[in-house]
């Protein structure tokens, strides 16, 4: 009876999902519905890693990530976990195929997240790899269902909204990574001088990477295009939200989409047939 078990770990994973991210529980659902509970697994199994790197400052969080890291891939060899996060994650990367150096290229994006790092070009390239591409690209292996032609054909397309999303989410909590977690992503920049031309060039990387991750999702199939169109939609407005503040008013405050509106947005994306347009 380990379908009952196989379903509360995914029920857990979608429940993670839902409380930790409104935008991406939202985008999900325009997923097909074959996709979604893997989707759920993908991003239960990242929010945990973040939690223990962002949020569990009164524990060992090297102990802790070690641990995970060394459950995750047990999890994977037996094709079990007591964990329902990772039982639900290991399913997914069996019957998926999903390449391991890309669960070890995340581990290691989450292992620079544990000491002050001083992030030159090179060093922000990979985190960006670890912690934002390498998940597009797990996505990907869902999307594309073990069908490899498609999957290299899309991937730079997945890595690139990957990158962007992270790049926009860096903007967005710039002020809770400085003050509170000191970290500073952006190479060759000081946050305690943070200024427009500084901001507006990294908007012109995000700008780029976003048009060129469009081209992507329109050649998506069509049973996860709505769904990544939609998460696509949803940061366009936060990012053109951030554009219209200053480096100063975002170092003040974090830039969010109230709940109600990312409905909006969601639903009036469909009325209009944007989706069908793409």
């Amino acid at each position: 009876m380990k379908e009952i078990f196989d379903q509360l770990s995914a029920d857990c994973s979608r429940l993670t999902t839902r409380k930790y991210s409104t935008s991406f529980s939202l985008g999900i659902r325009f997923l097909g519905k074959e996709l979604r509970l893997p989707v759920h697994a993908i991003y239960g199994f990242v929010r945990l890693a973040d939690e223990i790197v962002d949020s569990f400052h009164h524990y060992d969080k090297k102990f802790l990530l070690d641990k995970f890291k060394h459950d995750t891939f047990e999890a994977i060899h037996l094709g079990i976990s007591l964990n329902p996060i990772l039982n639900s994650f290991q399913r997914v990367i069996n019957q998926y195929q999903v390449d391991h150096e890309l669960i070890n290229c995340f581990f290691k994006s989450m292992e620079m997240d544990l000491s002050e790092t001083k992030y030159t070009p090179e060093l922000y390239n990979e985190y960006i790899l670890g912690s934002a591409e390498v998940v597009g690209l797990m996505c990907l292996k869902i999307f594309t269902n073990g069908i490899s032609g498609d999957y290299e054909r899309l991937k730079p397309y997945a890595m690139k909204l990957g990158s962007a999303f992270q790049k926009v989410n860096f903007l967005r909590d710039v002020k809770a990574d400085h003050q509170a977690l000191n970290r500073n992503y952006f190479p060759n920049v000081n946050l305690a001088l943070f200024c427009d031309r500084q901001k507006r060039e990294i908007e012109s990387e995000i700008e780029q990477e976003f048009a060129f991750a469009l081209r992507g999702i329109k050649m998506l199939p069509a049973a996860s295009k709505n769904g990544v169109y939609l998460s696509y939609i949803y940061y366009k407005k936060l990012f053109a939200k951030i554009k219209g503040l200053s480096a100063e008013k975002i170092m003040t405050e974090r830039i969010r989409i109230s709940n109600t509106r990312k409905v909006g947005l969601m639903f009036d994306s469909l009325i209009r047939n944007k989706l069908n347009a793409i």
